[in-house]
């Protein structure tokens, strides 16, 4: 069983690693054909492309022209410490145990608009290209045409030594996007939070995004193996719902005090 998360746009680069154990990226040559892309831009080109603002344009044009195919303890940090977003702050990743982390590296995937797929101790150096980018290349107008299948393909390859591969989506929209479903020949499941709000349940980006951070933590740290047991998911209040679930897509729900 393989889960998969989304990165996040918030990087730390600056708390040193609670592991020392580290692996190196695995779609180096294809990072480096989008960094020779990017080192094209001028930061404005990079504001309007990634609606940033101009600061982050010119941090980010930095980090591009500082990106080395070589990746070092120096230089990059384990792709699960390294972000920090909202899955992150539910994952916590950095109060898992050396074991956890290595059953992580197993089971964990994170989708990436410049490294493809990183597993949670792959290197990598810091960056900002949201796979939902209108970036042109030789293969396409965007990022989706630039991976085409290669995500799949990579993922089939994770799977295959399961009997009834399974994948669990833990990623946003965006992300999954770049997982060409027709290549794809595990099964995937999606799970979804949903808060209580204004007389119904829905899906707040902000708790859902947290969620899936918790939700992985408690994959790694009861070790899934099964669809069944994630439906043992109870932190932050949230709870499975069979009645509007189904198989491939499993709904949890909370309904804090007003």
């Amino acid at each position: 069983m393989l889960f998969l998360l989304s990165p996040a746009k918030s990087l730390d680069f600056e708390t040193p690693p609670h592991v020392q154990a580290h692996t190196q990226p695995l779609f180096t040559r294809q990072s480096r054909q989008l960094i020779k892309v990017l080192r094209e831009k001028t930061p404005a080109q990079v504001s309007e492309l990634m609606s940033l603002s101009d600061a982050l344009a010119g941090l980010n044009v930095g980090r591009y022209q500082a990106w080395s195919p070589t990746f070092t303890e120096q230089n990059a940090k384990q792709a699960l410490l390294a972000f920090n977003g909202d899955v992150y702050d539910g994952l916590d990743a950095k109060s898992l145990t050396s074991k956890e982390v290595d059953w992580a590296q197993s089971h964990v995937c994170i989708l990436s608009g410049l490294y493809g797929v990183l597993r949670p101790l792959d290197l990598m150096q810091p960056y900002r290209l949201e796979m939902g980018t209108r970036l042109p290349t030789a293969k396409g107008s965007n990022l989706y045409a630039f991976w085409g299948a290669q995500i799949a393909d990579y993922l089939n390859e994770r799977a295959a030594a399961d009997t009834s591969p399974v994948i669990v989506n833990l990623a946003s929209e965006e992300y999954f996007k770049a997982v060409d479903l027709q290549a794809l020949k595990a099964r995937v499941v999606s799970c979804v939070f949903e808060d209580w709000k204004n007389g119904k349940y829905k899906i707040i980006s902000f708790n859902a995004k947290r969620a899936r951070g918790l939700m992985a933590r408690y994959a790694i740290e009861k070790k899934v193996a099964t669809v069944k047991k994630l439906e043992g998911f109870g932190a932050a209040g949230y709870r499975f719902e069979p009645a509007v679930s189904a198989p491939d897509r499993l709904v949890f729900r909370r309904r804090l005090a007003d």
